[in-house]
């Protein structure tokens, strides 16, 4: 299979199993436990339809949003999601150009492989950073200082990661950030050659958000679990929320809300937006589907606060059907990593291209000449 080839997520996932050994593969992925929540994500958008109304008269569609204080040329844009240059050596810097090119925002993870002042240099695209508040606090403050000079637009506090969710892929592959031979994984990286000889002959991976204050990670290999345990401060409160909105002063998004009375906190504290999130299956396996949830916390706090949905898209029309449910905006993190291991930059661009096409159509068909021309209306759930 070739780049060409690929019309859709799954199509970039092969791609990607093909040209990654299994542990860095599975890292992306995997979920949780049984990874129930990481299926569900996905299916949960089969359970309702999309009902279409038909002589609109309209040849062309508006596509823009405003999300977290910019404009986008499109309603869905790049989670963040850590140690990207461990799928490809360009890592972070293949989201810019996407954004760059398609009018869409990216973000930037604490865990990321890029810096805070090469991506803010590099790019005009609108960026999102997203905080896990570590044992340290003195790394938060230094990071939202660094987001400021470097004309970040936005921050996303990541709530749902107190501790790691059990991903038993991990363990069975031998994952570790960095990569380290082991019984386990040696023969997969002894079967990818070039992914090998293209790790070792590049610059050394590297975490330069953190890596100054925190060897795990960069210095010190530690599989994911490990670190999210024993780095991540486990008792951030909703005070500490609000505190950081305060010294940050701009937009900011609350990143793995999922109930309605969170939702309602997120309001109360004065964050722009919330990301309904499970962080991709990833963390409490049989936890609800972020679009299951949808209508439950736009009938609470819709109008109050942006919405985003983020988690499980897979094709134009599931941003749709969110949208049509009153989400804001949607977002995700598999759609554009497996093509960005399958292909660097041309991959992101080409998954995110395709993906906006789609959603381009789908608008189309539907007869909606704008965003807001989605309505709930124009949805019909399943019966069970």
């Amino acid at each position: 299979m070739r780049l060409q080839q690929c019309y859709k997520t799954d199509d970039f996932r092969r791609l990607a199993k093909k040209r990654l050994p299994a542990p860095i593969f599975h890292y992306i992925d995997g979920g949780a436990d049984d990874e129930v929540t990481l299926g569900r994500n996905t299916s949960a958008f089969d359970d309702v339809d999309l009902v279409p109304n038909v002589l609109a008269g309209i040849d062309s569609v508006d596509m823009s949003v405003e999300v977290l204080g910019r404009k986008l040329d499109m309603p869905l844009f790049m989670s963040p999601t850590a140690m990207q240059r461990l799928f490809h050596h360009e890592g972070e810097t293949a989201l810019a150009r996407t954004a760059d090119k398609l009018g869409t925002m990216f973000g930037v993870s604490t865990l990321g492989t890029r810096s805070i002042e090469e991506l803010g240099a590099m790019s005009a695209a609108p960026k999102l950073f997203q905080i896990y508040v570590h044992n340290d606090p003195g790394l938060t403050t230094s990071m939202i200082e660094r987001c400021r000079e470097a004309k970040f637009d936005a921050l996303a506090l990541t709530v749902d990661t107190i501790v790691a969710g059990n991903r038993e892929r991990d363990y069975l592959t031998g994952m570790t950030t960095p990569p380290k031979l082991t019984p386990r994984s040696l023969l997969s990286f002894m079967t990818h050659p070039n992914w090998t000889l293209n790790y070792l002959a590049r610059e050394k991976f590297d975490l330069p958000n953190i890596s100054a204050s925190v060897d795990a990670g960069s210095k010190v290999p530690v599989s994911v679990m490990e670190y999210l345990n024993k780095e991540l401060k486990r008792t951030i409160s909703w005070d500490d929320a609000a505190n950081m909105i305060a010294e940050w002063g701009g937009p900011f998004a609350i990143k793995g809300v999922m109930s309605v009375d969170d939702a309602r906190r997120a309001v109360d504290i004065g964050a722009s937006a919330i990301m309904i999130s499970n962080h991709g299956g990833r963390q409490l396996d049989g936890s609800r589907s972020p679009i299951d949830q949808l209508p439950a916390i736009v009938d609470a706090v819709g109008g109050d606060i942006e919405i985003i949905v983020d988690g499980g898209i897979r094709r134009g029309t599931h941003v749709l059907k969110a949208l049509a449910m009153g989400a804001t905006a949607c977002s995700g993190g598999r759609l554009y990593l497996y093509a960005l291991a399958a292909a660097g930059s041309q991959g992101v661009r080409r998954a995110m291209s395709l993906l906006q096409s789609e959603i381009e159509r789908g608008m189309l068909l539907m007869g909606c000449k704008s965003i807001a021309d989605l309505r709930r209306n124009m949805l019909a759930v399943r019966k069970k």
